[in-house]
């Protein structure tokens, strides 16, 4: 490379450094970030020396359009993938901080998610007379329960999970950073995978309306500034020597391998997970520089309930073994 292209290089990275920075200026650190950071602390001052710990986020990120926030920009994101994924990570010795989305689903949880009144049914062996029907909790959901909460019995007895939920998109960076930045301290034991539905576009507080856009304008424009990649600034500075795996899911097949090479070049971290929309519950591509490894459910596991996370965690845990052999 030439001394121009070099300096060419360094010019632009200085750019996007300056970029990053800034979004922190533009965007003061959550009130709860200190509450956040302590938590974070004592968690991981309870971990054994030799445990493994993975930050999964999970969920979408909220753009707020006004202060006083009535519209706003969503990415949305149930927040499965990241759930489940924090299942397995337990199930497998880590112990989990879960990033997530406020309302999104939760470690285990999850499972529990039908409306409450399709849990029970009529006691047909009890009556209460005119005080009308008892209701007992119906067979299949009462194991599910049962299992459920002994998986959850076990975790927190362990302390392998620790949720810390978030709403905006600021919420999501700082925190990150924050966390980060204690995890660095873990040197290899520590891996972050990046489940979360991040916005690519974010409105400083200083262009935001004070209140309620109001809807009598024919029409209405909003410039947003583009959110720094701050994956890079994970890799090279908040947490160096982490194992990272982040996410990429597109609609169109023939962009997918060629973007989640894209990122590795760029951003240098160890693994891209890489999904299309309507097969991402089936179909799963692990994607280094040096490989594609395609990952699909067979019938017979969908019948089953198997879930793919069950492979890209195993997926993530030996990557981040062999990396740590080394």
């Amino acid at each position: 490379m030439s001394t121009l292209q070099t300096d060419a290089a360094a010019i632009e990275q200085s750019i996007k450094e300056d970029h990053a920075k800034q979004f922190f200026v533009d965007h003061p650190a959550p009130a709860s970030l200190d509450a956040v950071v302590q938590r974070v602390t004592d968690f991981l001052a309870k971990q054994d020396e030799k445990r493994r710990v993975v930050l999964v986020t999970s969920g979408g990120t909220m753009v707020p359009l006004e202060r006083n926030t009535v519209r706003f920009i969503d990415n949305f994101s149930a927040g499965s993938r990241g759930a489940v994924s924090a299942e397995q990570f337990c199930q497998l010795g880590y112990s989990v901080i879960f990033l997530h989305r406020t309302f999104s689903l939760l470690p285990y949880t999850r499972r529990l998610e039908k409306p409450w009144t399709e849990l029970f049914e009529k006691d047909s062996s009890s009556s209460l007379g005119d005080a009308g029907h008892r209701w007992i909790m119906k067979s299949e959901f009462s194991e599910r329960v049962t299992s459920t909460l002994n998986e959850m019995d076990v975790v927190q007895s362990n302390n392998q999970l620790l949720c810390v939920p978030f709403v905006t998109l600021d919420e999501y960076v700082w925190y990150l950073r924050s966390i980060a930045c204690c995890m660095s301290k873990l040197d290899g034991r520590a891996l972050f995978y990046l489940a979360a539905a991040v916005s690519d576009f974010h409105l400083p507080p200083d262009k935001m309306s004070e209140h309620k856009i109001q809807s009598g304008e024919d029409s209405l424009e909003i410039s947003m500034k583009p959110v720094p990649k701050f994956l890079r600034h994970l890799v090279d500075i908040w947490a160096p020597q982490a194992s990272i795996i982040s996410f990429k899911l597109e609609t169109d097949e023939s962009l997918l391998i060629k973007k989640a090479r894209a990122a590795l070049l760029r951003y240098s971290h160890q693994l891209v997970v890489a999904n299309l929309l309507h097969t991402r519950k089936r179909t799963v591509a692990f994607v280094t520089l040096d490989a594609v490894e395609w990952v699909t459910l067979s019938d017979e596991e969908l019948k089953r309930g198997v879930e793919i996370e069950q492979y890209i965690v195993r997926r993530a845990m030996d990557m981040h073994t062999a990396r740590l052999q080394h």
